[in-house]
């Protein structure tokens, strides 16, 4: 008897870790419901927040799941496919709804089209077997339409500029153009781990702030920005 709980409980322990994974990966759909209840009270700064925080999830629950082996402890169970369904909320659905309903892409029908396109586009990202390269690039662009949102949110540009990225970024999607992941790629792998950590840093900064801007914590994000689209931008004419 004794030997056998000896055998058992590593082995539940680890189903439970395990599961604790699945549900720190699901938890991403309740913060993706906090984001658009925001969006519906009209608080753009909370909904981009709480973008933020599912974000900070979905970096981490990856590599966790990795490191714990999750996979062959639950293999019945789909991790990689509860996150997508909570990707396509958190990254596509409430920053579709957001750019809507605060006239980020004008008013009228084409504002529609354009959420429209949003959702359209991010369908075929997200069932494209060929998204990743060998060398953890994205093919096209990979839906990140919580970034575009931020942007539009801080920059703050004119409807139509607004329109016009999302007409081509959505066309990217379809095309095989690289964009870079920041925590996986293994180009310059140093400065870009620095760079992505800049990013979340000087955006939670920018959100937290506005309407205040200071130009420093502008400066320092709009040049992580910059990175990320230069080393995007190398690779796929390399």
């Amino acid at each position: 008897m004794k030997t056998f709980i000896a055998k058992d409980e590593p082995e539940t322990a680890q189903k439970g870790a395990a599961w604790a994974v699945h549900a720190l990966t699901a938890s991403g759909a309740v913060i993706g419901m906090l984001a658009l209840f925001a969006v519906i009270e009209g608080d753009a700064r909370k909904a981009l927040l709480w973008l933020g925080v599912a974000l900070i999830v979905d970096g981490i629950d990856g590599p966790v799941a990795r490191k714990l082996n999750v996979a062959s402890r639950l293999p019945r169970f789909d991790g990689a496919l509860l996150d997508l369904v909570v990707d396509y909320l958190t990254y596509v659905v409430v920053p579709a709804v957001m750019m809507w309903q605060f006239g980020w892409l004008g008013e009228g029908w084409l504002a529609a089209a354009a959420a429209g396109w949003i959702i359209f586009s991010s369908l075929y990202v997200f069932a494209n077997l060929d998204l990743k390269t060998e060398d953890n690039y994205f093919v096209g662009f990979p839906a990140i339409w919580n970034v575009v949102a931020l942007f539009m949110f801080v920059l703050e540009p004119e409807p139509w500029a607004n329109l016009l990225a999302v007409a081509v970024l959505g066309a990217i999607s379809f095309t095989k153009i690289k964009s870079a992941h920041p925590l996986r790629v293994r180009d310059f792998r140093t400065v870009t781990l620095a760079m992505a950590a800049v990013w979340v840093a000087t955006s939670f900064g920018l959100i937290w702030l506005s309407p205040d801007r200071p130009d420093p914590l502008l400066f320092a994000w709009l040049a992580a920005n910059a990175w990320f689209v230069g080393l995007s931008l190398w690779r796929s004419f390399r």
